[in-house]
């Protein structure tokens, strides 16, 4: 089995993924972080359907990192609650394995 994480997250707008997106990778807590935009998520908060445009952010780490990860993320995002939902892949490459790896802090 890999190491690899592929971890989800949402931002409100581009720019704030934007700079998640660039920070992780700095900090070594990601690999790579792909952006998707244009996410719509429909959820409730404090009680209230909620219907709001995020970007989605799908970020490459490995097991090890996921602590720190969560931790990262819930002091630098704008959200109150911002989600990590952690998925192990079923099949990796072993070359991209060990690229993720090499670029993520141990």
């Amino acid at each position: 089995m890999s190491d690899l994480r592929l971890v989800l997250s949402t931002a409100p707008d581009a720019d704030t993924a934007a700079a998640l997106a660039r920070a992780m990778v700095r900090a070594r807590l990601a690999a790579c972080v792909n952006i998707v935009p244009a996410v719509r998520s429909v959820y409730v908060w404090d009680g209230e359907l909620a219907d709001e445009q995020e970007v989605l952010l799908v970020i490459k780490s490995t097991r090890g990192q996921l602590g720190r990860l969560q931790e990262w993320l819930e002091a630098q995002h704008p959200y109150a609650v911002p989600e990590l939902v952690a998925l192990e892949p079923a099949q990796v490459s072993s070359a991209y394995a060990r690229w993720i790896t090499d670029h993520v802090m141990d």
